[in-house]
């Protein structure tokens, strides 16, 4: 059994230890001590990160009752000093405090369980069993919160059995035999755990709520508190800052600016699609025009590479050609090097047979079906020759 030093002092930075073995696993060595301050992943928060003697940690591992301490070197059986990763540690204890501050906001004033944990690398999330969450419970939960934050009130270690617990009155129902650790928060919340965490509540500075996405039976709600609230506050700023700079407009105004602009694209693309369909019909119909059938009853052959076609124009243009009159169309666009084949119904080719058959030569990808196909060539500089190619194949 190794003893949990975590258990009782969450702020504990350096310790004494004995290493009771150590053995190579793989490219490291797996390390057992009598006591220890790192703390294992487990309960949704990650594991500490440090050292112990010279050997970086890498990883710590709960297995039952011992705590695996995997390092990157080998460490001497015997006395060792162990020193904790702080700026990790302290913002594990911020998060994980900020998590169960804000699962008991959530229940206290919506009755909305906490059903899972997580603590990731950049936000934290929580997953809240409810039928619905809206804007203003996410709102009343952050504020709940950051009231008991302000109030900086203290945290609490309580070790009980799990009738004693429950007789207290913790938020979750535990199941385990023995003696338990619960973290209380004065005057406001108990709940069983074996995480690290801060002292008083103050020392979480502030948590900050983000995104929230529906789950198969749950709501999921991202957060961020202490130095993380601090960053994301900043880089929220910047950003914001930024896009007003760029708009020419107060912060305020930013929404208001950016949804003028979206309603301005929107016509402006509704225009440039009606152009771009007026432009192919004109295109369109020149084209025939300059490639009449070679007899009566042959269809045209317009084989063409266009300077500055877009994919989407070079799709039109194609459609537009075998619309007119029964046509077979070749284009490409010497910019891009996407290539579209089209052919007008009825007609013997095919086009998606074609295609895969010229990218043989030349090296791109692309695909399609009978009357159409299209893709894209590696060297730009090659359609011509690319189409030259597929127009021999088809005579």
């Amino acid at each position: 059994m190794t003893e949990r030093l975590y258990y009782r002092d969450s702020f504990l930075r350096e310790f004494d230890a004995r290493a009771l073995s150590c053995e190579p696993e793989g490219d490291r060595w797996k390390v057992l001590l009598d006591r220890t301050a790192f703390y294992p992943t487990s309960g949704g928060q990650p594991h500490d990160l440090g050292l112990l003697g010279g050997a970086p940690v890498i990883e710590v591992a709960d297995a039952d009752e011992k705590i695996v301490h995997y390092t990157s070197a080998a460490v001497e059986i015997g006395p060792v000093h162990g020193q904790i990763d702080w700026s990790r540690r302290i913002d594990h204890m911020q998060q994980h405090t900020g998590q169960h501050l804000l699962s008991a906001g959530f229940l206290e004033l919506f009755d909305f369980p906490t059903v899972s944990f997580h603590l990731g690398r950049e936000t934290s999330t929580i997953d809240l069993q409810a039928a619905s969450i809206v804007p203003r419970h996410i709102e009343q939960a952050e504020r709940r919160t950051n009231e008991i934050i302000f109030e900086d009130r203290v945290v609490a270690v309580r070790f009980g059995t799990a009738e004693e617990l429950e007789r207290e009155g913790v938020r979750k129902k535990v199941d385990r035999q023995g003696i338990l650790r619960a973290i209380e928060v004065e005057g406001f919340d108990r709940q069983p755990c074996g995480g690290t965490h801060l002292a008083r509540t103050g020392q979480a500075g502030l948590l900050l709520t983000r995104k929230l996405e529906r789950r198969r039976d749950s709501w999921r709600l991202e957060f961020v508190c202490g130095l993380r609230a601090l960053a994301t506050a900043r880089a929220d700023y910047c950003t914001l800052n930024q896009a007003a700079s760029l708009l020419s407009c107060g912060l305020p105004e930013v929404p208001q600016m950016l949804e003028k602009l979206t309603d301005e694209r929107r016509s402006q693309h509704s225009t440039v699609k009606r152009l771009e369909e007026r432009l192919a019909e004109h295109e369109a119909r020149a084209l025939l025009a300059a490639n009449p059938p070679s007899a009566p009853d042959a269809p045209h052959r317009i084989i063409a590479a266009l300077e500055d076609a877009t994919p989407d124009y070079l799709r039109l243009l194609a459609a537009k050609i075998v619309s007119e009159a029964r046509a077979v169309a070749l284009l490409a666009s010497r910019s891009t090097g996407h290539v579209a084949f089209a052919q007008s119904k009825g007609l013997q080719s095919d086009m998606g047979v074609l295609l895969r058959q010229s990218i043989q030569r030349f090296p791109g990808k692309g695909g399609g079906a009978k009357d159409f196909a299209q893709g894209t060539i590696s060297d730009a500089a090659q359609v011509g020759a690319f189409l030259a190619h597929a127009d021999g194949l088809t005579k």
